[in-house]
């Protein structure tokens, strides 16, 4: 008897062969991967990453995918950027299903920072419970999305819902 995996969404154009396969190896012994070079293309960027796990962001997703796999998927997404080079040259998505869904958005110029960006994924999953407390979170908040700052090395939070959108700070939710 077999167990089904469930599916994870990659999304992407720009990429070599060799990454894909690097990025599909990483992947496919938990997941389904459903591939899709056919990612909208954005303006400005070469490359482009969107990657959808079927899981919430907290530590059952760590320990399902495991420190190892999660630290060769950041180093390939840093060694993605060097070949690259500086400048809008590689948009990297990670999301998250979830109630809210969860995305990270990483984008910036200077390869230092984007690294940064991606080493420090990790540090978010100590501040979920503050941002996504259920006494303080809008009900309607439909998903979370971090960006990260590279003036201030730490990653902002925004939400949105149907008809708003907020933004994290002072330990509350505002309307922006």
């Amino acid at each position: 008897m077999s167990i089904s995996k469930i599916p994870l969404y990659l999304k992407f154009y720009g990429i070599s062969p060799w990454e894909l396969e690097v990025l599909y190896s990483l992947l496919h012994n938990l997941f389904n991967v459903q591939e899709d070079p056919n990612a909208e293309q954005e303006e400005d960027f070469t490359t482009v990453i969107d990657v959808t796990f079927p899981l919430a962001f907290n530590e059952a997703f760590f320990k399902q995918l495991g420190v190892t796999r999660w630290d060769k998927m950041k180093g390939i997404i840093k060694e993605m950027k060097r070949r690259r080079g500086g400048g809008k040259s590689l948009r990297v998505y990670i999301r998250f299903t979830a109630n809210p869904s969860i995305v990270f958005t990483i984008d910036l110029d200077e390869r230092h920072s984007f690294d940064t960006a991606v080493d420090k994924i990790d540090f978010v999953l100590e501040l979920l419970p503050y941002h996504l407390d259920p006494k303080k979170i809008p009900k309607s908040i439909t998903q979370v999305s971090y960006q990260f700052d590279d003036m201030t090395g730490k990653w902002n939070i925004n939400a949105n819902s149907e008809d708003q959108t907020y933004h994290f700070a002072e330990n509350e939710w505002k309307i922006t």
